[in-house]
């Protein structure tokens, strides 16, 4: 038996992430943790950043579990952080489990259409997002390397501070509110 696969959807709003998620979980069998769909079933409207790290952590959470039970798995957020995407690939790892990096951009035009059809057609899905967030956010960003995307790079350390991936994990994804 193969060992599990991490997928992690990596990429701004509007670029495909979910739909490419989507298609992960029935192609490859994975279980798809959405964040954006658990904080629209807790909050609605609202979106509240003092709970976003804590629904991504409780999802990570979720998803190593059932990486150590075999089953693939897919962490469908942004993770616009090397750190982010760093901590999970040494988490996958700790388990025996294999990572793919899946990395989604667009022109801003093409984001900006895709972002506007999906709060038309899908509102209940979705947030209104302005260009002053989306520029903030596209300076954000750390795009993925080849070598994280290929697998070829080796893991970086933790941050100074930090004696492991497990603890910066913990300080990142806090476990409540």
């Amino acid at each position: 038996m193969s060992p599990p696969t991490l997928f992690l959807t990596v990429g701004l709003p509007g670029t495909g992430k979910t739909t490419a998620a989507r298609r992960l979980e029935v192609e490859q069998r994975a279980l798809r943790l959405t964040k954006d769909e658990w904080v629209k079933a807790l909050y609605g409207q609202d979106n509240p950043p003092s709970a976003q790290d804590v629904i991504e952590g409780r999802l990570i959470e979720v998803g190593l579990r059932a990486l150590e039970l075999g089953t693939n798995v897919v962490i469908d957020y942004g993770l616009w952080g090397r750190d982010e995407r760093s901590a999970l690939r040494q988490a996958a790892a700790d388990r025996g489990a294999r990572v793919e990096i899946h990395y989604f951009e667009l022109t801003r035009g093409e984001q900006r259409r895709r972002l506007e059809l999906r709060l038309a057609e899908a509102s209940h899905t979705t947030w209104h997002m302005s260009d002053e967030e989306l520029d903030a956010w596209a300076t954000s960003i750390e795009v993925p390397t080849p070598g994280e995307l290929d697998g070829s790079e080796p893991v970086d350390d933790p941050p100074a501070g930090f004696a492991s991936w497990a603890e910066w994990r913990a300080r990142r994804w806090p476990a409540s509110v």
